[in-house]
């Protein structure tokens, strides 16, 4: 089920976003692929630590339309423009999952005012991604034409046979075979898993994400603290992107996950990753 959300219209176009909590506070996702604002997705230590979110739907997924300055530098100058709109100020921090990574380090490193810190979860770097055969894979699959066929059929699937589903699925984001991941993941965590993924679309947005790049010099001039935070079982977005975020990011600091997959919330490692969270946030 998804969550209500809103549209704003500023300069560059309409934008999908959900604000949660009224603190001061705020922080800025920049979610992955398959998912828009409607979804949630990492939020709560932030909003358990009194900080207010606002989720932005990327070009192409849910109601924000490519035409909104599909490309992460210029998509987050959009954002700035949204939290200028909304009367928010400076923001707390902004958080890049997976192939939102490289929209929250656009943010960073073009409005070093008004973002205080820098957090990526499982994100995309600038090396090449997805492999070969994922890529084209995923065009099949995952293009505007097909996608709603493939999300209905996972949910299908999801419905009639769901640890099957969720193991089949995981097993595809992990290293590890879906099994093992599975067994990991507690009752309460397989249900929250299970509407996560009833809850993803594609529409034009993860077309678009396998033509996005990170160039290195981005990276290279984010100022502010970052956490870089990710797990060696990674299997959607390889250990070494977060690596190389590192590497490239001049005052960044890496966490890595005892998750077995991309979702660094599931698996028995959550308060692990809270505490890191609520450790580097100002």
């Amino acid at each position: 089920m998804s969550l209500p959300t809103e549209i704003a219209v500023v300069d560059e176009g309409p934008i999908e976003y959900r604000l949660e909590g009224q603190e001061q506070r705020t922080v800025v996702f920049f979610h992955g692929g398959h998912m828009h604002a409607g979804v949630a997705l990492g939020e709560k230590p932030f909003l358990d630590g009194g900080y207010s979110v606002l989720v932005p739907s990327r070009p192409g997924y849910g109601r924000t339309p490519l035409s909104t300055r599909a490309a992460p530098g210029a998509f987050a100058d959009s954002v700035i423009g949204l939290v200028r709109h909304l009367g928010l100020g400076e923001l707390s921090a902004v958080v890049g999952i997976s192939a939102g990574g490289p929209y929250a380090v656009a943010m960073a490193a073009r409005h070093e005012g008004m973002v205080m810190r820098l957090i990526l979860q499982s994100s995309v770097s600038s090396l090449s991604w997805p492999d070969k055969k994922t890529r084209v894979a995923a065009r099949v699959a995952f293009n505007p034409i097909t996608e709603g066929t493939t999300w209905a059929a996972t949910r299908l699937l999801l419905k009639l046979a769901p640890d099957r589903g969720l193991s089949t699925l995981l097993g595809s984001l992990s290293t590890e075979s879906g099994r093992r991941v599975l067994d990991r993941v507690n009752a309460e965590e397989r249900a929250e898993l299970v509407q996560l993924f009833m809850s993803m679309r594609s529409g034009r947005g993860f077309v678009n994400d396998l033509a996005t790049t990170l160039a290195p010099d981005v990276a290279r001039s984010v100022a502010q603290p970052t956490l870089v935070m990710a797990s060696r079982s990674d299997g959607s977005v390889p250990f070494e992107h977060s690596e190389q975020l590192t590497r490239l990011i001049p005052n960044a600091e890496l966490f890595i996950s005892e998750s077995q997959s991309h979702l660094l919330w599931f698996g028995g490692s959550t308060e692990a990753l809270n505490d890191a969270i609520h450790s580097f946030l100002p």
